[in-house]
């Protein structure tokens, strides 16, 4: 039976050291700051927007909201962002996707000051992680790292497969196992023998948004498997992209959903603003 993963234990010995951070830079005159920018009223956006706040406030970062309606123009949230980039006691700006049809999400990522781009969207940082040579670092696939070394699991010499291919997770994710010395293979819709290929993974990590997609026999013996999905299942019940309780009985380490990857991803976010805090006043 593999061990479970608690993404909420590490995600909150993540936000502790996040917390006395803060309490250092507002003894130095700087107190972090994160704009969020929700567009519409998606619920999913609203919960995640909701959840963000809460986490800002819990460890000392100011933090601003902006809700702006459905009929919000192109020029308008452009403007917004320029605003933002302008504004020196906001160190991170941050605008929650999906934006709503005949908004242009790519510009306004690329809108966004690289150095205020917390989420690490924007082409400047995109770069960056490939060489290796980075800021900042896309809250998920950051979080997958830090509850892998939380376990000890060896990532240098691993073979390492990523099922999904998204600017946000999939491609990112290749890139840190790669810069940690891993074996990486990303598998997609159009690979051929999934099965095999995910069998011989030493660190499993499904990013590919279909319910229940990773099942037992797509699993090594042994394996860690991270699952990035966050999906509803038959029953309309929370799920992942991977099968838990059938996975549970052949890996070695599982992340559950929820209470696995999701924690991480906002804890990363609190880091990322911190490190931009830092970054705009000169500290380290």
């Amino acid at each position: 039976m593999a061990i479970r993963i608690d993404g909420k234990a590490v995600a909150e010995k993540v936000r502790a050291k996040v917390a006395i951070e803060v309490e250092e830079l507002k003894k130095q005159g700087v107190t972090p700051g994160l704009a969020v920018v929700i567009v519409g009223d998606d619920p999913a956006s609203r919960t995640y927007v909701n959840n963000k706040k809460k986490a800002c406030a819990q460890v000392g970062i100011y933090s601003e909201e902006y809700a702006l309606p459905a009929s919000t123009s192109q020029d308008e949230l452009m403007e917004l962002v320029a605003k933002l980039n302008a504004k020196k006691d906001i160190h991170g700006i941050l605008v929650q996707s999906p934006l709503p049809n005949g908004l242009d999400e790519k510009a306004v990522v690329e809108a966004i000051h690289p150095e205020k781009d917390v989420d690490a969207f924007h082409p400047s940082n995109v770069g960056r992680i490939m060489i290796g040579n980075y800021h900042f670092l896309p809250c998920t696939p950051a979080g997958v790292i830090e509850l892998l070394r939380s376990e000890n699991i060896e990532i240098a010499g691993k073979n390492c497969v990523v099922i999904g291919r998204s600017n946000i997770v999939g491609k990112p994710m290749a890139m840190l196992l790669l810069h940690n010395n891993g074996t990486v293979t990303i598998c997609h819709s159009k690979t051929k023998n999934l099965k095999e290929v995910c069998r011989n993974a030493d660190i499993l990590v499904a990013a590919v948004g279909k319910p229940k997609f990773v099942t037992a026999d797509m699993v090594k013996p042994g394996a860690a498997v991270i699952d990035v999905g966050m999906d509803r299942d038959e029953n309309g019940k929370l799920c992942g992209d991977v099968d838990y309780e059938n996975v549970e009985k052949v890996a070695s380490y599982i992340t559950p959903v929820p209470g696995g990857v999701g924690p991480m991803t906002i804890a990363m976010l609190l880091q990322n603003t911190v490190t931009a805090a830092k970054s705009q006043n000169g500290l380290k």
